[in-house]
């Protein structure tokens, strides 16, 4: 997968000298796909970039909702839409990293028909426990897998999510053989968890954080390489005696494969001077996102090496998605 990715960044770097300087302008209005409802964390950062990236792009840039198949369709679109700079994605690890993992057939390949132009956030994920679980820490919780494994199990807000990868992951840098319980969303996981339906829950923290600072359930870890902003306080796995459990989700802009790799560099820096807004990093930390930014490049080692972190994960899962 790595030499596709380089194979293709070569190729658009080939295409935007041949297409001269003045494809290498964004000249009318911009679409900023996102495959997921208006409301949810995904729609609202798309809103807040495109807010931005308008004034640096000196054109509109609007939001266009295409919901459904876990980002899926939005891909498919992407895939099909005009190479100008005028069509734009805001995807989540699932589209590009994931689903060629777990899809035998999909309609698109993201190592030649996307072109990355900025990474945009990480957003970690939280084990929680109801707050009468006896567990107080990770120590604790795996102890008491191992005492009871009967009821030795998690829940994730939906199966081939990378809340439940993540749970897999765990598992194994624990040394652990758990369940996985699906749920049909964040709320009815939370539910479950509160009523003591399952053992655990892996969500992400925005997810979580009401019913944490609530007192109703009690997030032991947090999975990033270092400390949640939004819950500083939380140790992380790695802390907490998993070396191993590391893994964060999050969102990149991509383009369609044949934008000149010039209009892609003046979308690049759009993104970056809006991630350097203190307005937009201070409403997308309440979100639980973590702004990052960076070059084409940055995006396509982050995605390669999710790649490889993810892939022996999804394996041991076991799950397929058709």
């Amino acid at each position: 997968m790595r030499r596709q990715f380089i194979r293709h960044l070569g190729a658009a770097l080939a295409l935007a000298t041949l297409a001269g300087g003045a494809a290498a302008q964004v000249d009318k209005p911009v679409k900023l796909s996102v495959g997921f409802a208006p409301g949810g964390s995904a729609d609202t950062a798309a809103r807040l970039l495109a807010e931005r990236m308008a004034v640096e792009l000196k054109q509109p840039v609007v939001v266009e909702n295409r919901p459904g198949a876990g980002g899926r369709i939005a891909a498919e679109a992407l895939k099909a839409a005009p190479a100008d700079g005028s069509a734009l994605m805001l995807a989540p690890i699932v589209v590009p990293v994931l689903a060629p993992m777990v899809f035998g057939k999909l309609n698109y390949n993201p190592a030649t028909d996307f072109a990355p132009v900025a990474h945009v956030a990480n957003f970690q994920f939280g084990l929680s426990v109801a707050a009468g679980h006896p567990a107080k820490n990770v120590k604790d919780l795996v102890a008491w897998y191992k005492a009871n494994p009967k009821e030795a199990n998690f829940g994730s807000p939906a199966p081939g999510s990378l809340p439940h990868f993540f749970g897999v992951m765990i598992a194994t840098g624990a040394g652990l053989d758990l369940v996985h319980v699906p749920f049909n969303g964040g709320g009815p996981l939370m539910n479950a968890l509160v009523g003591n339906q399952v053992s655990a829950g892996i969500d992400t923290l925005v997810d979580q954080i009401e019913m944490h600072r609530a007192g109703k359930t009690r997030i032991l870890a947090t999975s990033g390489a270092q400390r949640s902003p939004l819950l500083a306080e939380v140790p992380t796995f790695a802390e907490s005696g998993l070396p191993n459990v590391v893994g964060t989700s999050w969102f990149a802009i991509y383009a369609p494969a044949r934008t000149p790799a010039a209009t892609v560099q003046q979308l690049n820096a759009a993104v970056n001077k809006a991630l350097a807004a203190p307005e937009l990093r201070e409403r997308f930390a309440k979100l639980g996102l973590e702004p990052t930014g960076g070059s084409v490049a940055d995006l396509q080692a982050i995605a390669q090496r999710d790649a490889e972190r993810w892939a022996p994960v999804v394996k041991a899962s076991g799950f397929r998605g058709d």
